[in-house]
């Protein structure tokens, strides 16, 4: 259910209601951008609660992800959250930016630290006069403006944090410097989810934690995606998907059975909604709806 302006994600969860939302990704060119609003088209009758746009690393992408989520905000009746890291960022830059998407009517925001341009399990290096954590972001937009503001979780702890406790820290410290809801980066185990809500939990923490849902299209990419941000693809289900090896929609179609039997498990254990990564595209998640028998 949308949240329309003004109600923030916290709000919304607080009264029970499911949480359905979808994340884009600012188009490299034309035709991107046809298929990117496509998406967006045959995704809004299923009244999301919201829909993201990600940042580029280094703010490669920053202008395209102000004015789509920008023009979401005016030419729809959806609630956009546009993404900020710190990557590349001094923290003057960082004040501008939220600016900006305050003066563009964006009230919803998802604050990340932001992976090294050399990809997330590169050595991170702040930039000079910038910050080194989230949690530093999340207080920044707390300083600047009556923002809404997610951030990120990470099922199997991020690759560099020490252990997931101490993983479950960080997310903790984020909730209590203002954050209102997580995201989760993509997984595969709904045990992994149950046991981080547990975690932060256990630390008097009730930040509501959405989980990331990333369909399995094309095993090879997701594993080489799952090695860099710390996400395993668990063996039972490498075997489900590779018993149709040579057969693209044999496979595909297992993938999207996966894929909903993962949201199924979420939803019936207590998780408050889900959060599917698009990649720009309808079809997939559109396919999980109606898996899920979830229709408009």
């Amino acid at each position: 259910m949308a949240t329309g302006r003004g109600v923030s994600m916290r709000e919304l969860l607080d009264r029970g209601e499911r949480s359905f939302s979808f994340e884009f990704f600012p188009p490299r060119d034309e035709a991107g951008e046809e298929q990117l609003w496509s998406a967006i088209r045959a995704l809004e009758p299923y009244r999301p609660t919201f829909v993201s746009v990600t940042y580029g690393a280094g703010g490669t992408t920053r202008d395209k992800t102000v004015g789509i989520t920008g023009r979401i905000a005016t030419d729809t009746p959806l609630t956009p959250v546009a993404h900020l890291t710190c990557v590349g960022h001094t923290r003057a830059e960082l004040e501008r930016i939220l600016d900006t998407y305050a003066e563009a009517g964006i009230e919803h925001v998802m604050l990340l630290r932001g992976d090294p341009s050399d990809g997330p399990r590169a050595e991170w290096t702040p930039t000079e006069g910038g910050l080194t954590y989230a949690v530093e972001l999340v207080e920044l937009a707390r300083s600047r403006g009556d923002f809404r503001i997610g951030v990120a979780a990470f099922p199997e702890g991020h690759p560099s944090a020490a252990s997931r406790d101490a993983d479950a820290d960080v997310l903790v410290a984020k909730a209590e410097a203002g954050a209102e809801f997580a995201v989760t980066q993509m997984f595969f185990r709904a045990s992994d989810y149950f046991e981080l809500v547990e975690r932060v939990r256990a630390r008097g923490a009730d930040l509501p934690i959405l989980p990331g849902i990333m369909p399995i299209l094309n095993l090879n990419a997701i594993r080489r995606q799952g090695e860099l941000i710390g996400t395993d693809v668990p063996a039972d289900l490498v075997e489900r998907i590779s018993a149709h090896d040579g057969d693209p929609a044999a496979m595909r179609a297992e993938g999207i059975a996966i894929a909903a039997e993962l949201c199924e498990e979420l939803l019936a254990g207590g998780a408050p909604g889900l959060h599917f990564y698009t990649l720009n595209r309808s079809k997939a998640t559109l396919e999980i709806f109606a898996a899920l028998n979830m229709t408009v």
